[in-house]
């Protein structure tokens, strides 16, 4: 099986990346079929250089891409399609990740719960506290006059 992917060349932390057409089962630093492009992550502009008509011609051919190869490529439309997930979580990993969100999430519902709250004291008419009667006055209605 054909799969169009990266290669790694490039300086040690200063990768640049080929677009390599291969057998699925060699290894990308081997021999490979083709080279249909390039790909440098720390330019800012023109980014990719691709033969498009070749890498169309591959894939007609029924050559696959991997993941993050078919992401490039639509992000840069030189396909259509949609992205593929192309990062791998193992299931303790999704678990923590859960579990954080869902921390956060009750997190941000008990805020929200006390802003609610709070905006609902200040919205509400403030009602003046009645004023007990004085001491005296009361002190003199309860003594019987003598």
């Amino acid at each position: 099986m054909l799969i169009i992917r990266l290669q790694r060349v490039g300086k040690t932390k200063n990768p640049t990346y080929r677009f390599i057409i291969s057998e699925k089962a060699r290894d990308t630093k081997g021999t490979y079929l083709e080279l249909l492009g390039s790909y440098n992550p720390n330019e800012k502009e023109n980014k990719i250089i691709a033969k498009e008509d070749r890498i169309k011609y591959w894939l007609a051919k029924g050559a696959q891409m991997s993941a993050t190869v078919n992401n490039l490529f639509v992000k840069n439309g030189i396909i259509t399609g949609t992205k593929k997930k192309s990062v791998y979580m193992s299931q303790d990993r999704k678990k923590k990740m859960s579990d954080k969100s869902a921390a956060k999430k009750d997190a941000a519902d008990k805020k929200a719960a006390a802003d609610k709250a709070a905006a609902e004291a200040k919205a509400a008419p403030v009602e003046a506290p009645q004023a007990p009667a004085s001491a005296e006055a009361t002190a003199g209605k309860e003594a019987p006059a003598a």
